[in-house]
């Protein structure tokens, strides 16, 4: 049987979020780390990482780790998220939307019609989750998540989005502009030009690539 998480105490500090980690780049900040986190489950860098979502098992370990990370850097309650074989395939689903979304606002050509992500696919936007509202002691509203299973994170992830909409930071979550990665990261920088998850393994490569094919057509 897994061990449960510790319950976050006041004031903690969350530790590396696991699909992130991987890749060497910092975390989101607060709640938008678990956006950040779901899409980074994918299988990418130098070695290949494996796909976190791949198998049922190895998906339930990312989601108890995740909904905790969450939990510790908000310091809400953690839900209990269970996965089954059906919520595993919604889950996979809805990150794959998810990175579409993010491609097609980043990495799609200009084009008057309908953007389509590097994937090839239209993005749907159509992606829909139950949620309430709720009034604090202090007369604050909070947007709760709701639901049960991949229903729950899905919610979740939905609710971090819309916040992170609110304080105008959504956008600053991108995907690495290198064609064969399309790891996640948050861009840090003043004004928001960032396009690569890491200069040294993406940027570089690919700036030198680009080179040598300029070099080669002029030959």
């Amino acid at each position: 049987m897994t061990p449960s998480m510790p319950e976050p105490t006041a004031g903690a500090v969350a530790g590396p979020w696991m699909a992130t980690a991987r890749y060497g780049i910092d975390p989101a900040p607060g709640g938008l780390g678990l956006v950040q986190d779901l899409l980074n489950t994918i299988s990418a860098g130098a070695p290949r990482q494996p796909d976190l979502l791949d198998d049922l098992g190895r998906a339930t370990e990312w989601v108890r780790l995740a909904v905790w990370q969450w939990s510790t850097a908000t310091g809400r309650p953690a839900p209990d998220v269970t996965l089954d074989a059906a919520g595993l395939r919604a889950l996979r689903i809805f990150r794959e939307e998810l990175l579409d979304e993010i491609d097609a606002r980043l990495h799609a050509p200009p084009d008057p019609g309908q953007p389509v992500g590097r994937s090839g696919r239209v993005p749907t936007g159509s992606r829909t989750a139950g949620a309430t509202l709720r009034l604090d002691r202090g007369g604050s509203v909070h947007l709760d998540p709701a639901g049960v299973g991949a229903d729950l994170l899905v919610s979740l992830v939905l609710a971090e989005l819309f916040e992170g909409q609110l304080a105008d930071v959504v956008r600053r979550i991108k995907t690495c502009r290198n064609p064969r990665c399309r790891v996640a990261f948050y861009d840090r920088s003043r004004n928001n030009s960032g396009v690569w998850h890491s200069v040294r393994a993406c940027g570089h490569p690919t700036n030198l690539r680009a080179h040598r094919t300029r070099q080669r057509q002029v030959d």
